[in-house]
């Protein structure tokens, strides 16, 4: 069924078939294994559901502009409480026999996983009839499964339907399907039953087919709640059909002529191109010949011979005519009268000791001048 999304009937399909919040999503169990001894009990709280759904779906899509983000959930929770006590008030009212069978399931709507779960996924991101319809579908779909799942274990169980006995069914029903563990057993079968029906009805129209929803499959949500309804799981196999009708219609197609590649050249054409190597003895011709031995050595400058040499270096002077040419220290006495300044003058008398020491200084003076 291909129906526009977010339309009042879309959105009922949703909440009943494709994602039945019992079946599919599997939320609020804590009601559904209670209170479904009976199929009246069930329908009693599926409606009651319903009703707060409906309404606080309504009013905080209304609000969703005014709500701000950060005190979401707190004011989800006081819009779903408030409708929750309107409806614990009128069913004490109005049906006694069932507030009291229901007993605290009634005020625990508060807290119940569908109603906030649609709260925060859909009605607080859509427009107000969308998630009122939504609150609707969802409720029904929960009243649905809650009142089938209740038939089934009153009818096994207690021998009874809506607490008329059939007086038909033997005296032993197994009392076990009234029970914790009737509950539980039911609502698998139940689940099983469902996915085998949509996955066969799927499978025939050729849309989806029926694939194990893990991480192998490409799915990634193995985890989430959602898993059973989201398309997220037919990914891989949508894309293989596909890729299958692709390729039908690529093989149907006639197949394009093929280009011409052009011939490789034979063997002894690249043959004949390819320039000859020069030969050895051409190769020998052109390189020049090495000067010989002797040629090179007469080339060769000759080396000045050691008479040549010897020659044409200067003699050294001899020790005697450096000795002549040295000029002669002057003596004791000169030195005496230079430093008079005025020959004129007669010198000052000299001691001895300064004599002996003029002579020493003259003595050095010549054999410095000797060296």
């Amino acid at each position: 069924m291909n129906l526009a999304e977010n339309t009042p009937l879309e959105r009922l399909f949703n909440g009943i078939v494709k994602e039945n919040p019992t079946l599919v999503i599997v939320l609020g169990m804590c009601p559904t294994l209670a209170v479904t001894t009976s199929a009246m009990n069930g329908i009693g709280m599926g409606l009651s559901t319903t009703v707060v759904l409906a309404l606080a779906n309504l009013f905080i899509s209304l609000l969703r502009n005014v709500i701000p983000d950060d005190i979401r959930i707190p004011s989800f929770i006081v819009i779903i409480a408030s409708f929750v006590t309107m409806v614990d008030m009128l069913m004490q009212a109005y049906t006694p026999d069932l507030y009291k069978s229901l007993g605290i399931y009634i005020p625990l709507i508060v807290v119940n996983c569908i109603i906030f779960g649609r709260a925060e996924a859909y009605a607080y991101k859509n427009k107000p009839l969308a998630s009122f319809f939504d609150g609707i579908g969802m409720g029904l779909g929960f009243t649905l499964a809650i009142t089938v799942m209740g038939f089934i274990r009153e009818l096994i169980g207690s021998g009874a339907i809506f607490g008329n006995p059939i007086g038909a069914l033997p005296d032993y029903a197994p009392a076990i399907f009234v029970m914790a563990p009737g509950a539980f057993l039911v609502l698998a079968i139940m689940i099983t039953i469902r996915a085998h029906i949509i996955n066969t009805i799927e499978a025939k129209k050729g849309v989806r087919l029926p694939v194990t929803h893990t991480d192998e499959e490409g799915s990634e949500c193995s985890s989430c709640a959602m898993r059973m309804s989201c398309a997220g799981k037919f990914q891989k196999v949508e894309a293989m059909m596909k890729a299958d009708k692709e390729a039908k219609t690529a093989a149907a197609k006639p197949a394009a002529p093929k280009a011409e590649a052009p011939e490789a050249p034979k063997a002894e054409e690249v043959h004949a191109e390819a320039p000859e190597a020069p030969k050895a003895e051409e190769v020998k011709a052109e390189v020049p010949e090495a000067p010989k031995a002797e040629e090179v050595h007469a080339e060769a400058p000759e080396s000045p011979k050691e008479e040549e040499v010897k020659a044409e270096a200067p003699e050294a002077p001899k020790a005697e005519e450096v000795h002549a040419e040295a000029p002669e220290s002057p003596k004791a006495e000169e030195v005496l009268a230079e430093e008079s300044g005025d020959n004129d003058v007669a010198p000052a008398p000299v001691s001895a000791l300064e004599r002996l020491k003029a002579m020493k200084a003259a003595d050095q003076a010549e054999k410095e001048a000797n060296k």
